[in-house]
């Protein structure tokens, strides 16, 4: 078996929602969470306490599950939108969940707002979740891998759904300007799924999407990946690393947009991590085998 080693995540600074920051918007919350024009000064105001090179949205990993009929709790000032009940309960139920419809609700809003902080001139960072993640919205994560373990085959078809799902957003979001697109599945780890689950995963999901989504993105866009995803192509060597040189040393954020249009794939920090430095005045690209 492949050894994947897993990410730790180590990042200190703000993550999705800051009291400090919400405080001083005096927005009202939730209905903050809603609106893009709200959505707009949070993510401005967080840019600006994070001395960060990006502005990114949205503020939760709920935004897909909720575009397909998932429940949420939208939270508060302290703690931002968050799964509320299941409304799965087989893999019948999750194949028969509608599409998304990005013209309404949540996500619309989402997308709006990034067209608004690119029209301001921001670099923005859409962050678009995994299989797992979006599952933990709609299923209880013990029927999703009792499925997995069981029946690989409907395993495969829901894979198939969600990746139709996560490619049109990535379509979208590049559309309405989104020049960073980060893709995270922290519920899909390898601490999580288990070093077997995780290389199925590979095989059957990532690898695959990861395939199509390089030709969707152009000269202007970059996609991200969550470290734990490299690592996983890595171990499974599914990719590999090539060094990319930067004008000089900078922050990671900073020399991720330096690098759209020369590369397709990072992935070698989580985009969150605002202090990490590439001192060497490089920064890795991931080719994918």
């Amino acid at each position: 078996m492949s050894k994947i080693v897993d990410f730790k995540c180590t990042y200190d600074n703000s993550v999705g929602i800051n009291e400090e920051v919400t405080k001083k918007l005096q927005l009202s919350f939730p209905d903050a969470y809603k609106h893009h024009n709200t959505m707009v000064l949070i993510a401005k105001e967080l840019k600006r306490y994070d001395n960060a090179s990006f502005c990114e949205l949205p503020f939760c990993h709920t935004v897909e599950g909720e575009a397909m009929g998932g429940i949420i709790n939208y939270g508060d000032e302290k703690i931002g939108p968050r799964a509320k009940e299941y409304i799965c309960k087989d893999t019948k139920d999750l194949l028969n969940l509608n599409s998304i419809d990005f013209t309404k609700g949540r996500i619309a809003q989402v997308l709006k707002a990034c067209s608004d902080l690119r029209e301001e001139g921001e670099n923005v960072v859409l962050e678009i979740s995994g299989p797992f993640t979006i599952l933990n919205v709609l299923m209880d994560a013990r029927h999703v891998f009792k499925i997995f373990r069981k029946e690989p085959e409907k395993m495969q078809k829901i894979f198939d759904k969600f990746q139709l799902e996560i490619l049109k957003f990535i379509e979208e979001g590049q559309r309405c300007g989104a020049n960073l697109i980060s893709f995270a599945d922290s519920a899909g780890g390898v601490n999580i799924l288990g070093p077997k689950m995780m290389e199925q995963t590979v095989q059957m999901f990532t690898y695959p999407f990861l395939k199509k989504a390089e030709k969707i993105i152009n000269d202007k866009t970059i996609l991200l990946l969550c470290p734990k995803t490299t690592f996983a192509l890595l171990g499974t060597n599914k990719a590999k690393f090539y060094d990319i040189e930067l004008s000089k040393p900078m922050k990671y954020g900073e020399g991720c947009i330096e690098v759209i249009g020369k590369t397709k794939i990072l992935g070698q920090m989580c985009i969150k991590n605002i202090n990490y430095k590439l001192t060497e005045s490089k920064i890795k690209g991931i080719k994918l085998l």
